[in-house]
């Protein structure tokens, strides 16, 4: 642990009541926990911690499994169910009466779990975002929208093949029009991505950098 002066938030980790660290087809079985809720005393930065950051859960296999709360991941660590890898070099640090954590950026699970395969990758924004690097297919800009390639006005389809990461400017443009009235050409080819991460990557649109080596290509 870093030895600079941390913000701290202090009281036990939890909701009131009990809880088990993950559910899930992901779950690992964990006992119930008593818990309490965290005396939070400044607003914004801390509040933060529980609201908006996730933590990335690995399998003791390092293989992504999941994003968590920092409340649930804190839980994860305190049952002895998981692993702090990797600190936030800027987080706070939880106290309660008897120990302190940094909040953690990845845990990884003791215990080994089984994730049943599944071959099709949900088509999410966030995915979609990721597999063309945040990049407009057409000019290479900063995406901020999806665009179809042929328009659904004309046929086209939501899918993997048939959508692509654009700017406002191109998205505006290229209107209804097919790429061949335009003149355009893709900069590459939109096919599905493989891999059990792209599952993480369809429902995390930010990604702490910490989580790059554990996710392969989806992470650039």
């Amino acid at each position: 642990m870093s030895q600079r002066k941390r913000n701290r938030v202090r009281g036990n980790f939890g909701t009131a009541g009990t809880a088990t660290a993950v559910s899930g087809p992901t779950a690992a079985p964990t006992a119930a926990v008593p818990l309490h809720s965290v005396d939070v005393r400044s607003a914004s930065n801390e509040l933060s911690v529980w609201t908006r950051r996730r933590v990335l859960l690995l399998n003791s296999t390092y293989e992504p499994l999941t994003a968590l709360t920092v409340r649930r991941a804190i839980v994860m660590v305190l049952c002895g169910k998981a692993d702090i890898v990797h600190e936030d070099p800027t987080g706070p640090e939880l106290c309660s009466a008897t120990r302190a954590i940094v909040v953690p950026t990845v845990i990884r699970l003791r215990s080994y779990v089984r994730v049943p395969y599944r071959a099709m990758v949900p088509m999410t924004r966030a995915a979609l975002m990721h597999r063309d690097r945040f990049r407009c297919a057409y000019c290479g800009a900063k995406a901020d929208t999806v665009d179809h390639v042929v328009p659904r006005s004309r046929g086209g389809e939501h899918s993997w093949e048939n959508c692509v990461a654009a700017c406002a400017t191109c998205n505006h443009r290229k209107a209804d029009r097919m790429l061949s009235e335009l003149g355009w050409t893709l900069r590459t080819t939109p096919l599905p991505p493989k891999g059990q991460h792209w599952r993480l990557l369809s429902t995390v649109k930010e990604l702490d950098p910490a989580w790059a080596r554990y996710l392969g290509e989806g992470a650039a």
